[in-house]
């Protein structure tokens, strides 16, 4: 059987893992990347990171994500988080949403409104846990607009959009001309509130995490412009439209390194790029790895394995398209793929059973 998981470190992870190995008492942060349908891949990993390796330590860890990630990571806060990550996947693959009559593809309106019933009763009654776990510090990234941005708007957003796609063409940085990222943060206490990451590549604002704005912003940190609504006045937020967090940050480039100089970031990813926002997809050559990521270990499915998956590649967001109405067949494919992950726990587990120093690579 051909080997599915590669093993990628910044400098400094790759020397503490020669000298000490890794153990769960290592990790501070665990990241958890945007890019929908493909993190179904993660679920194995997640169940057994969180059900099985992390509970064996007691050091509190940040759980940062956004978009599917956030959902993710919001899931492991739960009291029986392993049941919780196979009822995720299965909600995942089962979402269908008909087209309204007279349209060929549901309206944004349509699909925000299932997906805040579905995270309404996949949350419903459990919020506290997520809020209060003893270990676990969640910070959902989300992504609120600015200027033409600031409000939702029929013909003010593809402007805007636009805007936001030529400014960051020039420069990351010049994304904020439009777009801010806004972090969730958990925590009981609101003044204590601190980011695992240092926030100056990029305008950031943190908001306190709570009961009242928790499924909000986890919605917003999963609407993707134009496929769904902006969320509008997060409580507790600074007013104003939010989107995907995946925008401002895609993979969740960012410096872990100068905010955890002694932990390690342990990074379930389905590739080794770890792209900074959504906007730099096709600028190659802002995938490379940065000094942010020194202190990271990336878990991520080798491409020829990936080969061997249904269609080839990893679920992704065109799937609906390719199957179009016939549910059936996208969720048998969707299935197969994360019955196959598997494989990339089962590995990750009998390495951490004798690391071998000599299987990680540079990220």
């Amino acid at each position: 059987m051909a080997r599915a998981l590669r093993l990628y470190a910044g400098p400094r992870a790759r020397r503490h893992i020669e000298r000490h190995g890794l153990a769960p008492q290592d990790i501070s942060v665990v990241p958890g990347a945007a890019g929908g349908p493909k993190g179904l891949i993660l679920g194995p990993l997640d169940r057994f990171i969180f059900g099985e390796w992390l509970p064996r330590s007691q050091q509190p860890v940040h759980l940062v994500g956004a978009s599917i990630g956030a959902w993710r990571m919001a899931t492991a806060c739960l009291d029986q988080a392993v049941p919780a990550f196979e009822r995720l996947e299965r909600d995942y693959i089962a979402q269908d949403y008909e087209p309204e009559p007279g349209r060929k593809t549901p309206s944004p309106r349509q699909v925000s409104e299932r997906f805040a019933a579905n995270l309404a009763d996949f949350y419903g009654g459990r919020v506290r846990q997520v809020l209060d776990h003893p270990r676990y510090r969640v910070h959902i990234v989300t992504s609120r607009g600015r200027h033409l941005l600031s409000r939702e708007h029929r013909f003010g957003t593809p402007l805007g959009y636009l805007g936001a796609y030529l400014c960051n063409g020039v420069h990351r940085r010049a994304l904020c001309a439009w777009l801010e990222r806004v972090v969730f943060s958990s925590g009981r206490d609101a003044q204590a509130l601190s980011l695992p990451f240092d926030q100056q590549d990029y305008r950031t604002r943190q908001v306190h995490l709570t009961e009242a704005n928790f499924q909000p912003a986890l919605q917003a940190s999963c609407s993707i412009p134009f496929l769904l609504q902006a969320v509008h006045d997060i409580p507790g937020a600074p007013p104003g439209a939010y989107w995907d967090g995946g925008i401002t940050d895609y993979h969740l480039h960012l410096n872990y390194a100068a905010a955890h100089p002694q932990g390690l970031v342990l990074y379930p990813h389905f590739q080794k790029a770890v792209v900074p926002g959504w906007l730099d997809k096709a600028w190659r050559w802002r995938h490379g790895a940065t000094a942010f990521l020194d202190n990271t270990l990336v878990l991520a499915p080798d491409p020829l394995w990936v080969q061997g998956l249904p269609n080839g590649k990893l679920p992704d967001r065109t799937d609906f398209t390719r199957h179009g109405s016939d549910l059936a067949g996208r969720m048998k494919v969707w299935q197969a793929a994360a019955s196959a992950s598997r494989q990339l726990a089962d590995e990750f587990a009998q390495w951490l059973e004798r690391p071998e120093a000599g299987r990680v690579e540079a990220l």
